[in-house]
């Protein structure tokens, strides 16, 4: 079977006529300027030697390079091969607090928006393994199921807002109860859950869950987004105006700080690791590297055929060519040039 990987560049061929067009262009202005400037009996003289075949010679080994350098960047394939692909990878649910504390500021542009840079750069390094996200506040849910569709869930993390869950609070323990969940037809040996929040646990179920996790051989990784000194947490109208901060009922500015000891706790339990969020985004790395080192389960096997890369026989007749255009002259030997000169 022949065909071309990219054919879309085959409309670069059209580039070849134009060419041809220009060197019949460029070859009569010059016949028309030299006609013009030099005395005919002269220019019969100075154009006695030159070949008119040769030149069309050099013009078709030129034009005949160009097609096939054309032909060569279509990538022509023939001959083929069929192999089994394999998808290996870890399952990976990562539960993002919705909270109305990821709303401060105390590292840019907001605790949320880093969240989700994080979670896209974790994305960006994954080869092979599934990911699926858990929206959480004081309720949770799938925001999108296990995929290895990496496109599809960047689009579900980017839709993820403060504004998506109804019920305020942070339940960590819902969190990871639903997590759990979405892991029911996955290899127990190939879990992993990671849960980035500022680690204010106000309902305190995460212990029920926790020991559900270790029980189901999940490991839980942990990262903390803000800071431990406590920051107020900013108000927004409809519009996205800025309203100053949350009060709570006596008048007093609402403050919110990371809970360090908590998210570590969880990940210790379980085998995982807390990273701390920082503005360079360095844990993201090690987060991935982290992740890729575990072993990985079989997702899907597919037989896929492979074609065989023929561009190479086309790039090596162009040089070929190209080598010959430039070896023949445009002017033909005067043998009888120095006919009699010394008799």
């Amino acid at each position: 079977m022949f065909r071309f990987a990219a054919e879309s560049m085959l409309l670069a061929y059209l580039i070849v006529p134009l060419v041809a067009i220009l060197y019949w262009w460029a070859w009569r202005r010059k016949q028309r300027d030299m006609a013009r400037l030099i005395e005919p009996p002269l220019l019969e003289r100075l154009a006695a030697t030159v070949s008119h075949r040769r030149r069309l010679v050099k013009a078709t080994l030129l034009l005949a390079t160009l097609t096939l350098l054309v032909t060569a960047l279509a990538r022509p394939q023939f001959g083929s091969r069929v192999e089994t692909v394999r998808r290996e990878g870890r399952d990976i649910m990562v539960a993002i607090d919705l909270s109305a504390s990821m709303a401060a500021e105390d590292i840019a542009p907001n605790r949320l928006d880093k969240a989700k840079f994080a979670v896209a750069d974790l994305i960006s390094r994954l080869t092979g393994d599934r990911v699926g996200l858990v929206a959480f506040a004081g309720e949770a849910f799938v925001q999108s199921p296990l995929t290895l569709d990496y496109g599809a869930a960047r689009l579900f993390l980017n839709a993820m807002d403060l504004d998506m869950m109804s019920v305020q609070g942070t339940n960590l323990g819902q969190a990871v109860e639903v997590a759990l969940d979405g892991f029911s037809d996955t290899d127990r040996r190939h879990r992993v859950l990671l849960v980035i929040t500022d680690g204010e646990d106000h309902e305190a179920e995460v212990d029920e869950a926790v020991e559900r996790a270790i029980a189901e051989g999940v490991e839980i990784f942990t990262m903390g987004i803000g800071s431990t000194v406590g920051v107020p947490i900013p108000e927004f109208d409809g519009s996205g105006q800025s309203q100053g901060f949350q009060r709570d009922e006596d008048g007093a500015v609402v403050t919110t700080s990371l809970d360090e000891a908590s998210l570590q706790a969880i990940a210790d339990r379980t085998g995982g690791a807390y990273y701390r969020a920082s503005p360079g985004g360095a844990e993201v790395a090690l987060l991935a590297e982290e992740l890729s080192a575990g072993e990985g389960q079989e997702f899907e096997s597919e037989q896929v055929t492979l074609f065989d890369e023929q561009y190479q026989v086309f790039l090596g007749v162009a040089l070929v060519l190209l080598v010959a255009e430039t070896l023949i002259p445009e002017r033909r030997r005067q043998r009888s040039a120095w006919t009699g000169r010394f008799s």
